[in-house]
């Protein structure tokens, strides 16, 4: 049985329905198109397991050549290469070990560039007004980025989006992730309905 990701099981079935209700109500009520994206992670970060490893490995080869081997260069060397591969894999496999040689801006940039990449994937671009907005949360990172085209953004900001991404940031951190969500989607949905409602046609795509 295939093994099911942290994304997949993060809401319930429940949470699920509830989403799709909250997103078919924005829809039905506006022009606009939601969509809703969840990732275990953004990027794999392979320069911190690099960095992570090296790190670690050096660290305890000098531990063990002052303890056993005199503190002699010539046993930290291969000691620290050996050591280095069992420390890369332990990263990969403890992402919280892994965060600790990733900065903030690295994290920033890899979830606003994996959510233009989902934004372009799901085909927000091409609603005829130019009315898509995704909503993508990243596990790994605990960072939401909300990502609209140009028609939402001529009457709301991206101030107003990064309002919304906060409260839903908030409401993972209290467990909460479903109704914050839920909460942002509506709030969207609220401000977008006196200039996307459906006194113009319902989005189609373009060709």
């Amino acid at each position: 049985m295939e093994e099911r990701s942290k994304a997949e099981l993060f809401f319930t079935e429940s949470d699920k329905e509830r989403l799709r209700a909250a997103v078919h109500d924005v829809e039905s009520r506006t022009i606009g198109e939601v969509v809703v994206m969840l990732v275990d992670a953004s990027d794999d970060y392979p320069e911190a397991e690099i960095i992570g490893g090296i790190f670690l490995s050096s660290c305890v080869s000098l531990i063990l050549t002052f303890l056993f081997f005199h503190a002699s260069i010539f046993w930290f060397v291969p000691i620290s290469f050996v050591l280095f591969l069992p420390f890369k894999l332990l990263l990969r496999s403890l992402p919280n070990l892994k965060k600790l040689f990733l900065g903030a801006d690295r994290k920033e940039e890899a979830v606003i560039t994996r959510a233009f990449v989902a934004f372009y994937e799901h085909g927000l671009d091409k609603t005829r007004q130019r009315t898509g907005v995704l909503f993508f949360l990243s596990l790994f990172e605990r960072k939401v980025h909300i990502l609209a085209d140009q028609g939402i953004y001529s009457k709301i900001g991206q101030e107003t989006l990064d309002r919304y991404a906060g409260i839903v940031v908030e409401g993972i951190k209290k467990g909460l992730a479903c109704n914050a969500l839920c909460q942002a989607i509506q709030g969207h949905g609220s401000a977008a309905i006196n200039s996307f409602s459906h006194h113009c046609r319902r989005h189609q795509r373009t060709p």
